[in-house]
């Protein structure tokens, strides 16, 4: 069974600044133990949801505490109105065949 670790950032932001958000939100390089992302968006264009898969907490967590996620978060300040994070360990799930 593979087991992922995952990062999910669920942000409130101001309207019509989801692109603004997004150029904000790309890092300068890749994050060292990052290995996908993705975003949700609700149909109300303020509610976005980012989750990040990473290789370990370890990576994660160095990451969260770097500069550079520092200034990512910097740069997204002014379009977020309010933000809730966790991370998570977990599984894939197999869906039985009929």
């Amino acid at each position: 069974m593979t087991e992922f670790f995952v990062w999910v950032t669920t942000r409130r932001i101001r309207e019509g600044s989801l692109d603004d958000l997004r150029t904000a939100w790309e890092p300068p390089e890749p994050p060292e133990g990052m290995t996908r992302a993705f975003e949700w968006v609700a149909d109300d264009g303020r509610t976005v949801v980012g989750v990040s898969h990473w290789t370990g907490p370890e990576a994660c967590e160095r990451y969260r505490a770097s500069e550079a996620e520092a200034e990512r978060r910097a740069r997204m300040r002014p379009y977020v109105e309010s933000e809730d994070s966790q991370t998570y360990s977990g599984r894939e799930l197999t869906i039985p065949s009929r």
